[in-house]
């Protein structure tokens, strides 16, 4: 199976080279706003034209202004993965946010759910245990008003979530006892990460979160919202009872979306620039190494990155500052000195390593624009 980024891609390239690359300090993550602007609106039309609503995750892109951007599109609010993102976005003024994460909430994690929830009243909480949902009960007991919960499905994950419709009554029982309210269902379709992969997903996730819907329903508790969420099912998951979709990656696009096809060849909005300081015999190398790349790299994945402009050849292996490529016989090269845009394979990680990025415009301009969430992991 091939590998490389092909023609699509290769058209327009993220990376305006000539015009930027004397503005760079390598290696850099550079974003296509054009591209990055469509991204957002092709979700949205879509799940409009579905009648769902879209809570694209932030956890990809960190970025207050993204999160605004997505917002000012149609996006109901925004999904993230830990207290620390969710604080960040709180304090810029988005405050319609689920945490989709079954935090154990005790201690100093106590208290910051406690002063995020004065903030962000629209707050909405993961739970996927009984103990869980009693502990985050007790943690939020004499705030004002009820704090609200969706319960994790594992839809064929095999990660976080309840594994049968009986379990997720369970736990929404345990939830409401706790004096938290109840609204829903979620999944994460991450099995859904491999070549074909996306169609059996995507109906795991209807079935799966269906089912526990009704039990909570014959629980006595209603269940109004059913979340399923990842970007290879974000539309074979978008169906039947189905309210809301959580897609991340999709905003800004990387070499394994493009690869599963769940986005288009012109969806790969972000790049990481890197410079060529060396070439031996059959190898060039950049400045781009796992501090840039990651050593994220699925196992139907060849290599650690691809370059639009070289097609035939990719990342094939990273040291810290080192990303190695081999060229094969009788294939163009880069020059020493060279800035080439490089396709990551997984974005999100990439967007962690960095404090800011550089957005280019339509015109050529560019903006830096910060990673308001880095490091907040916790």
């Amino acid at each position: 199976m091939t590998s490389t980024i092909g023609t699509g891609i290769e058209a327009r390239t993220p990376l305006p080279v000539p015009r930027l690359a004397a503005r760079l300090e390598t290696p850099a993550l550079v974003v296509d706003r054009p591209r990055l602007d469509a991204n957002i609106a092709r979700l949205q039309a879509e799940m409009d034209r579905r009648g769902i609503a879209l809570r694209p995750h932030a956890k990809t892109h960190k970025s207050v202004r993204i999160g605004r951007l997505q917002v000012a599109a149609g996006a109901r609010g925004l999904t993230v993965g830990t207290l620390g993102e969710a604080e960040v976005f709180a304090a810029a003024g988005i405050t319609d946010l689920f945490l989709a994460y079954p935090v154990w909430i005790d201690g100093l994690k106590a208290d910051r759910l406690r002063a995020l929830w004065r903030v962000a009243r629209d707050l909405r909480v993961a739970v996927d245990t009984e103990a869980g949902a009693r502990q985050l009960g007790r943690a939020v007991r004499d705030l004002p008003g009820t704090l609200t919960v969706l319960v994790e499905v594992d839809p064929g994950m095999h990660r976080t979530g309840v594994m049968s419709p009986e379990e997720a009554a369970r736990v929404a029982v345990a939830a409401s006892e706790a004096g938290l309210q109840v609204i829903g269902v979620f999944s994460h379709g991450g099995h859904g990460y491999r070549p074909g992969g996306a169609g059996a997903a995507g109906l795991d996730e209807i079935t799966s979160l269906e089912a526990a819907a009704d039990a909570i329903e014959a629980a006595g508790i209603p269940c109004p919202v059913i979340s399923a969420g990842a970007t290879p099912t974000m539309l074979t998951a978008a169906s039947g009872r189905v309210t809301e979709i959580r897609a991340g990656t999709y905003v800004l696009g990387d070499r394994q979306q493009w690869f599963l096809g769940s986005i288009p060849a012109e969806g790969c909005a972000a790049v990481v620039a890197a410079t060529v300081v060396s070439e031996h015999a059959d190898r060039v190398m950049v400045d781009a190494g796992a501090k840039a790349l990651t050593k994220d790299k699925a196992d139907w994945l060849e290599g650690y990155g691809a370059f639009p402009a070289y097609p035939s050849f990719v990342i094939e292996r990273v040291n810290d500052y080192h990303g190695i490529a081999r060229v094969p016989p009788g294939v163009a090269r880069p020059r020493l000195g060279e800035v080439v845009a490089i396709v990551p394979n997984h974005i999100c990680p990439v967007v962690d390593l960095v404090s800011s990025f550089h957005v280019v415009n339509e015109d050529g301009s560019s903006e830096i624009w910060p990673v308001d969430a880095r490091g907040r992991s916790g």
